[in-house]
């Protein structure tokens, strides 16, 4: 059900608040088997591996690092973007890296790619790979982030493939509360499985 009211937010909150104190409450042997898990899911992906384009991100605050699967992507030729943020649209702005070595603070106190060691990216390319990370997502697709709303920005006009990156204590159960500018993903990828949610999404 969509819906916007601010008890629609307050529960946002409160999930998102949960889901940090989860997140944080792993050992780092978890993280790392759970990690390790999900990687190998991730860079065996039929769709991932067919892609053009993949479109990656700097890990925050414990999220995923899918340095590795863009570690492999760059070795088979793929043109691998990193996002950089845009501050008067709210949305994000993704440009090529030939490397992952060149990173720098940006203005929002996340790594980006350093202007001297990437170019603009074309993400219009229908065969192209998103990568979304997120704090928690249900079967149809559907995630919460941080708040921002950075990606859901990005998402709503990106033609490729959304695939959302998670560790299954990230994955609710039960449907997320979401709202009219929510844009789900369609593949979600954890350490435990590969859910289709464009399907889900499609049946709802």
């Amino acid at each position: 059900m969509m819906a916007s009211s601010r008890g629609e937010d307050a529960s946002k909150d409160a999930l998102r608040n949960g889901y940090i104190t989860a997140c944080d409450g792993l050992s780092s042997r978890i993280r790392k088997r759970m990690d390790s898990e999900l990687l190998v899911h991730l860079i065996n992906l039929s769709e991932l591996r067919r892609a053009h384009v993949l479109l990656g991100y700097v890990p925050y605050r414990g999220e995923v690092d899918c340095m590795p699967v863009m570690e492999d992507a760059l070795s088979r030729g793929v043109a691998v973007g990193l996002p950089k943020a845009t501050n008067d649209e709210r949305s994000l702005r993704f440009v090529r890296v030939d490397s992952l070595s060149h990173l720098r603070r940006g203005p929002r106190g996340f790594l980006e790619p350093h202007p001297r060691h990437s170019e603009p990216l074309d993400t219009n390319d229908r065969e192209s790979v998103c990568l979304v990370p997120g704090l928690v997502f249900d079967a149809r697709g559907y995630r919460i982030g941080y708040g921002a709303g950075y990606y859901d920005n990005f998402l709503r006009w990106y033609p490729g493939l959304k695939v959302g990156v998670a560790r299954s204590l990230q994955v609710s159960g039960s449907p997320l509360p979401i709202e009219a500018h929510d844009v789900p993903v369609d593949t979600l990828v954890s350490d435990a499985a590969i859910w289709q949610c464009r399907r889900e999404h499609d049946l709802a």
